[in-house]
């Protein structure tokens, strides 16, 4: 069983805004489409509605207030509002439009992911906190692993990959993206370490690590995990 990319909507004008967000919400396993202005925004919701919208305010062509009250006229989609404006007047007048979060610029990366992930769960959108695979089955809320119900202990960093393939079930993970994810963007020619620490999964986990079933190499790109089982 595999569950679906969460598909977040960012709209800004602002293009460091923009570039920073969408790389953070990339790394960690997020698809992201952009926006500059609000009829981009308008159009990209339409064509592919998203599970989150990250609405800046002031956009040009189309305010974000206007973009705002026709989404939430049309759907539930949970929106963040990210603006300068951060009177109390103004959040409290969002809020009671019906925006789920409000975050005042300038603001910490840490933060705004921890915003969408609670929203994501507030509303009921984030995927499911099980995954299975054959025999193993991966636990990703409690962050535990077991194989044919046996618990299998694993250190952070082994539950940290295994959680990235777990996150994306069938697609391949290049080595160097998995090692931006899990070991950081000043790691990514260390390939060494994601060979090390995928021979350590199979060890612990795979029935036969010599032919491994579940972490699937991929020649010349990096591995996956399988969805055929």
């Amino acid at each position: 069983m595999s569950y679906a990319k969460q598909h977040i909507l960012l709209v800004d004008d602002d293009p460091g805004i923009l570039v920073a967000v969408k790389h953070a919400l990339a790394a960690h396993g997020y698809e992201v489409t952009t926006a500059t202005n609000g009829i981009e925004a308008l159009a990209a919701f339409e064509h592919k509605p998203p599970e989150l919208i990250l609405l800046d305010l002031m956009l040009p062509r189309c305010d974000g207030l206007e973009v705002c009250r026709d989404i939430l006229e049309q759907s539930h989609t949970p929106i963040i509002v990210l603006s300068i404006r951060g009177s109390e007047a103004d959040i409290v007048s969002l809020l009671d439009l019906g925006v789920d979060d409000y975050l005042v610029k300038p603001f910490r990366l840490a933060e705004l992911l921890a915003r969408v992930r609670a929203v994501l769960r507030r509303t009921g959108k984030l995927p499911a906190a099980r995954v299975v695979c054959g025999t193993m089955e991966i636990d990703t809320e409690k962050h535990r692993v077991s194989v044919a119900g046996r618990p299998v202990p694993l250190t952070p960093t082994e539950y940290t990959l295994l959680a990235e393939l777990a996150g994306n079930v069938g697609r391949v993970l290049t080595t160097r993206l998995l090692l931006q994810r899990v070991w950081g963007p000043q790691y990514s020619d260390a390939t060494e370490y994601v060979k090390v620490v995928v021979r350590r999964l199979r060890a612990k986990l795979e029935p036969d690590p010599a032919h491994p079933q579940y972490i699937i190499t991929v020649p010349c790109l990096g591995y996956r995990l399988n969805d055929s089982l």
